[in-house]
């Protein structure tokens, strides 16, 4: 499972524009995602005219920054996220995200209120440990935010693997997930990337913003429990 985030998880600063945090990514096979989506996403990347080291990163690209100038261009920009969304398309993994709408957490628990990351961390390993079932364990791999808050994510990882969850125990945890890895967004790993592309759309939609075209092609890949995402692919807190 590769995640990534939208918006800021702190709760002494909303933003009114984007009140939400995202912990998201997607589910893929270990050898896929090494093997074929890395591929396609260097082909990708070969087809645009771009450096294959180059990564792929929503904020960059909506900005038209850092090697991704050209998106300015009207032409280029259509073809662009055609095929991007093509790509999306057509590579195999499952969407989970957990959205927390931090003005209703906040006003809901006070001071009580929890770290919007940690609580997310919670939902998604949940949500991995039920897609894996009684398979071979797998592996979860994070974005790196600075030093400080990986720390914290380690601290949490470790807590998981203790104290377990409200709906899991911790030795199903630590059978399930083999470990937890923290990696750098320049390693550009495109399963990293892919979870990238994801989160921002899931936090709009959430917000009720207009959709693009993006958004059908993630609604499509979400986590699905008898043909439903809510819940299993796509958790929103505070629940009503």
């Amino acid at each position: 499972m590769f995640l990534d985030e939208s918006g800021d998880h702190s709760l002494s600063a909303i933003d009114p524009q984007y009140p939400v945090f995202v912990l998201g990514g997607i589910i893929a096979d270990k050898e896929y995602a090494e093997g074929p989506m890395a591929e396609a996403v260097a082909r990708f990347k070969d087809e645009m005219g771009l450096p294959e080291d180059l990564v792929l990163h929503t904020s960059d690209i909506s900005r038209n920054r850092d090697g991704f100038e050209r998106v300015k261009e009207p032409e280029y920009r259509h073809e662009f996220f055609r095929r991007l969304n093509e790509l999306m398309t057509s590579l195999e993994y499952k969407v989970v995200a957990c959205v927390v709408r931090k003005d209703e957490h906040l006003a809901r628990y006070g001071l009580a209120a929890g770290d919007p990351y940690m609580f997310s961390l919670d939902v998604l390993v949940e949500r991995f440990c039920f897609e894996i079932g009684s398979g071979p364990p797998g592996v979860i791999v994070a974005e790196s935010r600075n030093p400080t808050l990986d720390n914290q994510l380690e601290l949490a990882w470790l807590n998981l693997k203790i104290q377990g969850t409200l709906f899991l125990r911790a030795s199903k945890i630590t059978s399930c997930v083999s470990s937890l890895n923290i990696r750098e967004k320049k390693e550009n790993i495109a399963g990293l990337q892919l979870a990238d592309l994801v989160v921002s759309p899931i936090g709009r939609h959430v917000l009720g913003k207009s959709p693009k075209e993006d958004w059908a092609v993630i609604e499509s890949k979400f986590r699905r429990r008898g043909g439903l995402y809510a819940g299993a692919g796509l958790v929103i807190l505070p629940k009503g």
